[in-house]
C-alpha cells in the first residue's frame, strides 16, 4: 500500500499539475514541503520522501519558468550539488562525519563504557537516566549540532541500559539542543540573532537612539521566550513524574518490557572487550572536553579579530559581542578535529589499539554518518527550493492588513512555527523573518499610537518569537537537520521520533501562545504569565500523564 502510494505521487503528481495548471499560484510554493512531510508521514521512509519533495519543487520551479518536465528531472543532481557544496553545508558535514569517528574510538578504547559505568552509578534508574540527559543537553549549552551529536552518542549506551526508549532519549536530546542554544547568551546562535536583530533596528529611523543595540534587546526579549523555557521545564515534569503520554507513552512501555537492551553501539561499529584495567573515564572524557574547550576558545578567538574592547560595556556584553562575529562553523571544525585527535592519541599510547586499527575505527565512524549525510543533503536541497519558490514569502504576506500590535507576537509566532515546519529550517526562519517584521512591526506599533515604551515591549516580544516559534517548528518538523541528527545520534527510527515528539511539542506550543505570548503582548508580565503556564503544564502532565512503567491504565 505504502509502495502504490508512493509510486502514485512520484508520477502522477507532476502530470496533474502540468496537465491543470497554467500558470502557478503562490500557495503552490507550500507544496513541496508538504508532500514530502505527508509522505514521511505515511510511508515512514525518510529519503524517498525527501527525494519527492525535491523533485515537486523542481517540477514547480519548472513550470513557472516554462521549461520541461524532463529538465526539472535533469537538474536533482545539480539541485544536490549546489546544496552540498555550500561553505556552511560542507562545514556541517564535516564537523559531522569527525564527531562520529571520535565517538567510534572512544567507543572501541573503553573511555565511552568507562564514562557509562561513572555515570551509571548514581543514573542507576529510568528517572535518573532522563534527568543525567537533560543536565548534559543544558550543560552544552554553546551549540545546538555539538549538544545533538555528543549527548545523543554519549548516553545511549546507558539509557539502553535502563530500558529507557530511543523515542524518549531522542526527544530530550532535540527538545534541550535548540531551547538552550537560543537562549543562552553565549552560543553559536547569538552570532546570527545578534546579527538579525542589529541589521532590523538599522533600518528604522532613529532605531539606535529609539531601541538600543541589538544585544540589549536579545537581553529583553528574553522574558518573552516562553516556548523553549517551558519546553525545558516540561521534560524536567515528565521526569519528576515519572509519567507520559501518547505515542510516548507506547514506546516508554514497550522499552521497559524489552527483556534485552538495544546493541547501542551498532552505529559506530560493537565494543570490543577491553580488559577493565584500560577502561578508563579520561579516555571517553578528555576528548569530548577538549572539543568543548577547543569551541569555546575558538569563537573567542576569532570573534576577538579586530575587535574593540568597549570599555562602557560590561564583560558580557562584550563577550557575546566577540562570540557573535565569530566565524561559529570554523570553530566547531576546530573542535571536532581535537576531539578526534586526542581520542586517537590516548587510544594509541596507552596501547589499547594500534594505530592501523584505530584508524579502522575512524574510518568506520565516518561511515555511519553517510545517512545523516544524504538526509541532511536531500532536506537542504528541498530548503532551498522553498527559498526560490518563496515559500516564506507567501506565508508572510498572509499576516498583511490592518492588524493590533498587540497581536503581532502571537501572529509571528504562529509564522515563525509554520515557516520552520515546512521548510525544516529555524536559522533559515529567523533569516528570512527578521529583515520582514522588525521594520514592520516598529511601524505597525507607531501607526497604532503606542508610546516608545509600548512599542519597545512588543518590538522585543516580536525578537523572541521569531526565535521561539522556529524552534517549535523544528522540532514539529521531520526534514528538519536537527530533528534528522537526533535521530541519527540516538540511533531512533526517525518517523517514530517526530511521531512521539510531536504531541509534547505542541502541547507546550499551544500553552505558549495561549498563556504566554498572546497575554504578554497585551502588557501582561512575564512574572504572572510563566507560572501560570508552568502550573498548566504541570496540570496537563498530571492529568493526561501515565507512569511509564506499568502496562495497566
Amino acid at each position: 500500500m505504502r509502495f502504490r502510494a508512493f509510486i502514485f505521487t512520484l508520477f502522477a503528481f507532476p502530470v496533474l499539475c502540468q496537465a491543470g495548471v497554467e500558470q502557478v499560484a503562490d500557495w503552490t510554493s507550500l507544496l513541496p514541503p508538504l508532500v514530502a512531510i505527508v509522505l514521511a508521514l505515511l510511508l515512514r521512509e525518510v529519503l524517498i520522501s525527501l527525494s519527492v519533495g525535491v523533485l515537486t519543487g523542481l517540477v514547480l520551479s519548472a513550470m513557472r519558468s516554462s521549461q520541461s518536465l524532463t529538465g526539472a528531472v535533469l537538474d536533482i543532481p545539480i539541485t544536490l550539488r549546489d546544496a552540498l557544496f555550500s561553505k556552511d553545508h560542507l562545514s556541517i558535514i564535516v564537523f559531522t562525519v569527525l564527531i562520529g569517528a571520535m565517538v567510534a574510538v572512544i567507543s572501541k578504547n573503553g573511555g565511552m563504557m568507562a564514562l557509562v559505568k561513572r555515570i551509571a552509578k548514581r543514573a542507576n534508574t529510568a528517572r535518573s537516566g532522563q534527568f543525567a540527559t537533560w543536565l548534559l543537553g543544558v550543560a552544552i549549552f554553546f551549540d545546538d549540532y555539538a549538544n545533538t551529536l555528543v549527548v545523543g552518542n554519549t548516553m545511549r549506551p546507558l539509557t539502553d541500559r535502563l530500558k529507557i526508549s530511543r523515542e524518549k532519549l531522542a526527544y530530550i536530546v532535540d527538545s534541550t539542543a535548540a531551547p538552550v542554544a537560543a537562549v543562552a547568551f553565549i552560543t553559536t546562535w547569538i552570532g546570527a540573532e545578534l546579527s538579525y536583530i542589529s541589521n532590523g533596528i538599522g533600518n528604522i529611523e532613529q532605531g539606535e537612539q529609539l531601541i538600543g543595540n541589538a544585544y540589549g534587546v536579545f537581553f529583553q526579549s528574553l522574558q518573552y521566550m516562553f516556548y523553549p523555557f517551558l519546553t525545558l521545564f516540561f521534560i524536567l515534569m515528565l521526569i519528576r513524574k515519572k509519567v507520559d503520554f501518547g505515542p510516548m507513552l507506547t514506546a516508554e512501555r514497550l522499552a521497559r518490557k524489552s527483556e534485552t537492551s538495544k546493541s547501542s553501539l551498532a552505529s559506530v561499529g560493537e565494543v570490543d572487550d577491553v580488559v577493565d584495567s584500560k577502561e578508563r573515564v579520561f579516555n571517553g572524557l578528555l576528548p569530548i572536553l577538549t572539543m568543548i574547550g577547543v569551541a569555546a576558545v575558538g569563537l573567542i578567538y576569532l570573534g576577538s579579530k579586530g575587535y574593540t574592547w568597549d570599555g562602557d560595556a560590561s564583560f558580557t556584553t562584550n563577550l557575546s559581542n566577540i562570540i557573535g562575529r565569530s566565524d561559529s562553523y570554523l570553530a566547531l571544525l576546530w573542535a571536532s578535529f581535537s576531539g578526534l585527535v586526542v581520542a586517537i592519541v590516548l587510544t594509541v599510547v596507552q596501547k589499547i589499539h594500534s594505530i592501523r586499527k584505530t584508524m579502522e575505527f575512524v574510518e568506520h565512524g565516518v561511515k555511519t554518518m553517510i545517512p545523516a549525510i544524504m538526509i541532511l543533503t536531500l532536506a537542504w536541497a528541498l530548503g532551498g527550493l522553498t527559498e526560490q519558490l518563496g515559500t516564506a514569502e507567501f506565508l508572510s504576506d498572509l499576516i498583511g492588513g490592518n492588524i493590533r500590535p498587540e497581536a503581532l507576537p502571537t501572529i509571528v509566532f504562529i509564522l515563525a512555527a509554520l515557516i520552520a515546519f515546512s521548510t525544516g529550517t529555524s536559522w533559515g526562519t529567523m533569516s528570512i523573518l527578521y529583515p520582514l517584521v522588525l521594520g514592520t512591526t516598529w511601524s505597525v506599533c507607531q501607526a497604532g499610537g503606542l508610546d516608545v515604551d509600548s512599542s519597545l515591549s512588543i518590538f522585543a516580544n516580536v525578537v523572541s518569537t521569531v526565535i521561539a516559534g522556529s524552534v517549535l517548528g523544528d522540532h514539529c518538523s521531520p526534514i528538519s537537520d536537527t530533528t534528522i541528527m537526533s535521530s541519527l545520534a540516538t540511533e531512533c527510527d526517525h518517523i517514530e521520533h517526530v511521531r512521539t515528539q510531536l504531541p509534547y511539542a505542541l502541547t507546550v506550543g499551544v500553552v505558549s501562545i495561549l498563556l504566554g505570548t498572546l497575554p504578554s503582548g497585551f502588557g501582561i508580565p512575564f512574572y504572572v504569565t510563566f507560572p501560570i503556564a508552568i502550573l498548566t503544564l504541570w496540570l496537563i502532565v498530571s492529568y493526561f500523564g501515565k507512569s511509564s512503567d506499568t502496562v495497566g491504565d
